[in-house]
């Protein structure tokens, strides 16, 4: 194979922390720079930013949606089987294949940006949108390369890549931003994009610098490839094709809601007599909603993307109890986040939008669609398990079902002046409550057992209420108490940040104390932090 063979194998708790903990940085450090991109750019500039952001989203997603996923879940088959000449063989291909695709997707966004725009009543977001094409083929190459290294079980490269990626996206963002907004808003945008351009290319380095350094496979002890059946080109590329054309289809149809967003959503606000500019700065605090509940979404992403080899594999190998048993754990951790993330956020959401300067509209979207994080976060890990199961067409009949209850959702209540684009919050819950229904019944059919999702939901939820009650009260009396010291910003974070470490100590110990939480799930923490615990309370986990 003129490579040896090595395989650096992690568990999935260990590959889902580290991949949680740079998604969590990643997110994080986008939400702190939009403040100040908004300073910038203004908040029309702004909306014109999200609104080409929408339409590359909509590009990437049909560009690396299926043929990474393909990567992951066919290296992870045929590791289990022993196969890891072929399991080489189909990285290399795939690489190719979306090196390729991204050059076709990069000229066809700078070719069809005209009517692209005017689609999506966003004409002045034509020169963010020809800035982003080039992203698109970087991009493609990056997928292909963290595709590969999780099909491995490696999650430590995209985790850094990631982090990479944001680090100097947010810089090179705000960095050109500021030089072209002297040219007006169109232009400031697109220099706002430019930071996304080169995020991209310095992860695409690292990644090809960290292959480099980690192709090789280290083989067991006593391996024999003579009795392993290898694959043709042609078998492989088929094998790519048969996962990624239809798992393409499925997010693509499933993530048109972005554009459907774009479109719609704007269309239906001028139709309710909101004035243009009013509408660009709407999409803008839509934004921002959608930049903040992004935050744990991106754990529950990283829960779904190292859930994906693993049910892949062992399915491979036909063992469906532990399939089971890994399917109940990734239930189980994803309410263990979403849950405390969407009540924490509801209950503190003015607080926080003042904290990150985002302003009281976003606040009213978080108090109202804060729902939409535990929606999102169950049909996440529904659509790595369906994948991982092999249901690929399934999940694509859904995802056209779950789009079109959100048209109808978005339609009827865009156009209402009092909600406006709350609506399309609430076309997203609409969707996602239905993809929920759907994956949960096709995936106890599958297993052929009841996954019960109320019964790995009901303690996160007692224990954010409890949490919920405290940190409201925290907040609200050291808020009075620091406002004698200087009242406005300085007493709201102050309050805040109390809160929130009284909100994490709270959920926690009542979670202990319900029985909700096992050594296993500490796993995923540093052994810093769970060296901290008193012995009495890991004396209680099971």
């Amino acid at each position: 194979m003129g490579e040896k063979a090595k395989l650096n194998k992690q568990s999935t708790t260990k590959g889902f922390a580290i991949l949680s903990a740079a998604g969590f940085a990643v997110k994080f450090l986008s939400l702190l720079y939009i403040p100040f991109l908004g300073k910038i750019l203004g908040e029309d500039g702004l909306g014109v930013y999200y609104s080409a952001y929408s339409i590359f989203t909509y590009v990437y997603i049909l560009t690396n949606a299926g043929i990474p996923v393909a990567i992951s879940k066919i290296v992870s088959e045929l590791i289990a089987l022993g196969n890891y000449k072929d399991a080489v063989k189909t990285f290399k291909i795939a690489r190719f294949s979306l090196l390729v695709l991204g050059i076709v997707m990069s000229l066809l966004m700078l070719i069809l940006v005209v009517p692209i725009s005017k689609l999506t009543n966003s004409e002045t977001a034509k020169l963010a949108i020809m800035a982003l094409a080039p992203t698109v083929l970087l991009t493609s190459i990056l997928s292909a390369y963290r595709g590969y290294f999780q099909g491995r079980g490696n999650m430590t490269p995209t985790a850094v890549s990631q982090v990479f990626e944001q680090v100097a996206n947010t810089i090179f963002s705000l960095v050109f931003a500021a030089c072209f907004i002297k040219y007006g808003v169109s232009a400031g945008a697109a220099g706002g994009t430019v930071g996304t351009t080169v995020g991209a290319l310095v992860a695409v380095i690292y990644m090809i610098h960290y292959y480099e350094k980690n192709k090789v496979f280290r083989v067991p002890k006593g391996y024999n490839q003579l009795g392993i059946k290898r694959l043709t080109n042609k078998k492989i590329f088929k094998k790519l094709l048969g996962v990624a054309v239809p798992m393409t289809i499925c997010l693509g149809i499933q993530q048109s809601g972005l554009l459907i967003d774009l479109g719609v959503v704007k269309s239906r606000m001028v139709a309710a007599g909101i004035g243009s500019v009013q509408v660009n700065v709407l999409w803008g605090v839509l934004g921002k909603y959608t930049t903040l509940i992004n935050i744990p979404i991106a754990i529950i992403t990283s829960l779904a993307i190292t859930i994906l080899p693993s049910i892949s594999s062992l399915m491979a190998i036909r063992d469906k109890k532990a399939v089971r048993d890994k399917i109940n754990y990734a239930f189980r951790l994803c309410f263990l986040i979403a849950v405390p993330s969407a009540i924490g956020l509801a209950v503190l959401a003015y607080p926080v939008v003042n904290l990150i300067q985002y302003g009281s509209s976003v606040g009213r979207l978080l108090i109202y669609g804060s729902v939409v994080i535990i929606l999102m976060a169950v049909v996440s890990i529904q659509t790595s398990i369906l994948q991982g199961l092999g249901k690929l067409y399934l999940v694509t009949i859904y995802a056209v079902l779950g789009m079109i209850g959100k048209i109808i959702t978005n339609y009827i209540f865009v156009a209402i002046p009092n909600i406006n684009i709350l609506g399309a919050i609430m076309g997203n819950a609409v969707s996602f409550a239905i993809l929920l229904i759907l994956n949960y019944i096709t995936i106890n059919k599958t297993l052929r057992v009841k996954i019960k999702l109320l019964s790995h939901a009901i303690k996160p939820i007692l224990a954010s209420v409890v949490m919920a009650i405290v940190a409201k009260l925290m907040y609200c009396n050291f808020n009075y108490i620091f406002s004698y010291v200087k009242e406005g910003y300085f007493a709201n974070a102050i309050a805040l940040l109390i809160s929130m470490v009284f909100a994490i100590v709270t959920y926690f110990f009542t979670l202990v104390l319900l029985g909700g939480l096992s050594k296993e799930d500490l796993e995923i923490f540093p052994s810093r932090i769970t060296k901290i615990i008193p012995k009495s309370i890991l004396n209680r986990l099971k």
